[in-house]
This record gives structure tokens, C-alpha cells and sequence, in this order.
């Protein structure tokens, strides 16, 4: 078999039950390297996805992987978290072990310019939350749009969506994909299989999962964007134009997108589809690999 160089990939989230799984991926899959994570508040407060993140990252036995507390507020509007979804903790009903560890002494929009900047071309940057820091990093450093060897986001949709913002091409794995790739009682069944990955985080974080439910399955967000980054034969994706409303008072952050417009104008790859079957062999294959080691 030929021995294929994984990507470097650097994740700002905000752990949160979907950024914990999609964690899990990059812990697991061959075909990743997770360098570094970023957090930001979102889902629960920055000291809780930071401490979510340490946390899973330790109970997966990759402790050494360096965390950067960011951004504790949005920048153009208060913030307000998304505990009614993702529990008082940010990880459901999960219960992880106290981090031993603490966030280096770098600021996630620094620890984002260093990354990048040291390592042109080199590093996938991967934004599963709101994109504060990615924004204040490339107002602080421009050239980072060009270092970066892509940029993937989990967020937006064609008709609805998160926060969006872009100064280079994005791709989006957005709602339009995350609502085919439902965990249903079938994957949960699969999932019984992978110890105490399963026992004490996949499975109790679906359980606290208080967010949209469709056909009998829950949505694992944030593991997509990861996926689509290690398979992308499985994933349908569209050239667009997207514009993220940034004023109206019930639509501020809504994607706008736009497949009809010309080529010169496309600044977006759009998830539409994905494999489903796939999809979930590749996932719990890398959970998989996390759960053995």
C-alpha cells in the first residue's frame, strides 16, 4: 500500500457535541494530522469549549495536541450560546474526566497567524464555529488567505444557515450536507461496538443532543467538514457565489448563495451531497482508530 503524507489540518471550534466528535475524526482518521485547536465561544462560553477541548483530547489519549483560547465574543453583535442544544457543559450528557492540561499562553488569532505562516501551504484550516478568529486573523495578517492550503468550513446553507464570512475561497460543508448524515438507531448500534469512546462520549453527547432531529436521526455537523477534507469523492460539491447577510435584524449571518452566478464571480465550493453510507464507514472507522489507542 502506498503511504499517503496526511494533511495538516489546524480546527477552530467550539466544543460543543459535534465539534467533540469531529475531534474524535481527526484523532482517528490516517489520512489526518491535527496540529492545533483554536476555540471560540459559540455553542458554550470560551472557557468552556477550551476546557471541552483539552478534555477530549486527553480522554483520546492526545493530550500533547496544542489548545488556544480565542475569541469570547462575537464582533458585531452580543453573544448568545447555544446551551438549550448542546447542554450546560457543551457536551450533552457526556461526562469527561478534568483536563490536566491547560491552553498554551498564545491567543488563538496569534497561535492561527504563527501556524500558518511558518508552514506556507502547508495546513488546512478547519472553522467549525463562529468565525471571529479566523476574521481577526486575517484582518491582522492578510497574507494568511494565499498560506493557507485550504479552508473548510461547517456552516451556511443554500437556503439557510450560520455565520459565513470568506476572503478566499471557502468550502462549505454546510446544513445542505450535515441533514443527510443523520445518526440514526442503526449507527447508534454501530457505535456500541467502540468501548468507552461510545460509552462515555459518542453516545451520552447524542443523547444531551437538544438540537434539530429529522427522519429519526440527529445531525453530526462539525465531523462532516473533517470528512469532506478526508474523502472528498463522497461529498457532491458546487461552485457558487456566497455573501453573508451582515445587517438585517432577523437574517444577520444568513448565507446567500448564488449557483447562477458567472465563473469570474465563484468564491465558494457548497456541499450539496454526500454519500450516507460512506459517510458512516468512514466515521466510524476513525472513531474506530481513536477508540484503540
Amino acid at each position: 500500500m502506498t503511504n499517503v503524507t496526511p494533511r495538516k489540518v489546524v480546527l477552530d471550534c467550539d466544543p460543543g457535541i459535534d465539534d467533540a466528535f469531529a475531534i474524535a475524526f481527526a484523532c482517528g482518521h490516517p489520512g489526518l494530522e491535527l496540529c492545533g485547536i483554536t476555540t471560540v465561544a459559540g455553542n458554550v462560553s470560551l472557557d468552556r469549549t477550551t476546557h471541552n477541548a483539552l478534555a477530549v483530547l486527553e480522554f483520546l489519549g492526545h493530550g500533547g495536541v496544542p489548545v488556544a483560547a480565542g475569541s469570547p465574543a462575537p464582533l458585531l453583535r452580543p453573544f448568545e450560546d447555544a446551551h438549550h442544544v448542546h447542554g450546560t457543559s457543551g457536551l450533552g450528557a457526556a461526562r469527561l474526566p478534568e483536563p490536566r492540561g491547560r491552553p498554551v499562553d498564545t491567543h488563538a488569532v496569534d497561535f492561527l497567524i504563527e501556524q500558518i505562516a511558518r508552514a506556507p501551504g502547508e495546513l488546512t484550516l478547519v472553522a467549525t464555529g463562529p468565525l471571529t478568529n479566523v476574521a481577526l486573523a486575517v484582518r491582522r495578517y492578510p497574507p494568511l488567505v494565499t498560506q493557507v492550503a485550504d479552508f473548510v468550513i461547517m456552516g451556511g446553507s443554500a437556503g439557510r444557515g450560520n455565520v459565513f464570512g470568506a476572503g478566499w475561497r471557502v468550502t462549505m460543508a454546510g446544513l445542505d450536507v450535515t441533514h443527510q448524515a443523520l445518526a440514526t438507531a442503526e449507527t447508534k448500534d454501530r457505535m456500541r461496538g467502540l468501548g468507552p469512546l461510545a460509552d462515555e462520549l459518542l453516545l451520552p453527547g447524542l443523547h444531551g443532543y437538544r438540537g434539530t432531529t429529522t427522519r429519526g436521526g440527529q445531525p453530526v455537523h462539525d465531523v462532516c467538514a473533517l470528512a469532506l477534507i478526508a474523502a472528498p469523492a463522497l461529498f457532491g460539491c458546487e461552485p457558487a457565489r456566497v455573501e453573508v447577510e451582515t445587517q438585517g435584524r432577523w437574517t444577520a449571518g444568513m448565507t446567500v448563495t448564488d449557483f447562477a452566478a458567472p465563473a469570474s464571480a465563484h468564491n465558494a465550493l457548497v456541499g450539496m451531497s454526500v454519500e450516507v453510507t460512506g459517510f458512516w464507514d468512514l466515521v466510524l472507522g476513525a472513531w474506530q482508530r481513536a477508540a484503540s489507542r
